[in-house]
């Protein structure tokens, strides 16, 4: 696998944060708009794939990107959208699917320095979300325990990407700056998400596991607000006005923030914060919303300046 076109990465952008969006809506109790959710997110995920295997035979695919760990972030995300709709042996599936593509593409593109670098990050805890959520649902507890090493694998890939990032691209990246509080988010989803498998039938982690995973994982909740706290900020001082498909990557840090807060208060049975994670998966739909208008609208008037100057060239 290698380097996506804008497109594949677009698409596989799309999923990833419509499938979260359908996880978030699940946990809300939001059942029939999760469902319309996770339909768009698998026709984004399929999109990714077409788009993907009409450029197979370019050159280009021999060199990776991180970027193509977009894909596998969606596919563990739609698995686990799958998983909550009850639907296990799909989600099993595109979990079989998902976890030999992040090791092969886990060493891609080292050299990165803008916001695709936490991409490794978001790949490995979306594949450990999807093992918990499936322990859980299976009662494997063996799942639920390499779930636990990807979560941890998870934050030291976190920590090694934050030393690689350019902090200016706060100021001047085109989106996927993003990715540097969505990242915190999917990893705060993983931790809740493993607190849930080790409460219900499954004895996973004695006191001190449960402890140490809780406190770990309600700092990444903290920290994932205080970021995106931050880079929502960053954009009033330096606003980018300008359309970028990478867009959706801000998208997913917004979806990403409310999921993980419900995930949590459901894992600790705090009503204040699954009010408080409604409030926001609400803003995030509105985000979501305004970022489809605007890709259509673009891509519409992307087509219309094509044709003209196909027009004008004869």
């Amino acid at each position: 696998m290698s380097d996506p076109s804008p497109s594949v990465t677009l698409w596989a952008t799309y999923a990833l944060t419509t499938g979260t969006l359908s996880v978030g809506l699940d946990s809300a109790g939001y059942e029939v708009l999760s469902r319309i959710a996770l339909a768009l997110a698998c026709a984004g995920w399929l999109g990714a794939v077409a788009h993907a295997l009409l450029r197979l035979p370019r050159p280009a695919w021999r060199r990776a990107s991180a970027a193509a760990l977009t894909w596998v972030a969606a596919t563990a995300v739609t698995g686990t959208g799958f998983s909550a709709a009850g639907l296990q042996r799909p989600a099993a599936a595109l979990l079989a699917l998902a976890a030999p593509l992040w090791a092969v593409l886990l060493v891609a593109a080292a050299r990165e320095r803008h916001g695709t670098v936490f991409l490794r990050c978001v790949a490995t805890q979306g594949l450990a979300v999807l093992g918990a959520t499936l322990a859980a649902a299976e009662s494997v507890a063996w799942l639920a325990h390499a779930a636990l090493t990807l979560f941890w694998l998870g934050l030291v890939l976190y920590c090694l990407a934050l030393f690689r990032f350019e902090p200016r691209q706060v100021a001047e990246g085109p989106g996927d700056h993003w990715l540097l509080g969505g990242a915190l988010a999917v990893s705060a989803l993983a931790g809740a998400r493993l607190l849930s498998a080790g409460s219900g039938r499954l004895y996973l982690w004695n006191d001190e596991d449960h402890d140490v995973l809780g406190r770990v994982t309600v700092t990444l909740l903290v920290l994932t607000a205080v970021c995106c706290a931050a880079l929502f900020t960053a954009e009033l001082f330096w606003p980018r006005r300008r359309y970028d498909g990478r867009r959706w990557a801000t998208v997913f840090g917004a979806v990403g923030t409310a999921t993980a807060a419900l995930a949590v208060a459901a894992a600790f049975d705090a009503p204040w914060l699954d009010v408080l994670g409604e409030a926001l998966l609400w803003i995030a739909v509105a985000a979501w919303l305004g970022c489809t208008a605007w890709t259509v609208i673009s891509t519409r008037a992307g087509a219309r300046t094509g044709r003209v100057r196909s027009r004008a060239r004869r």
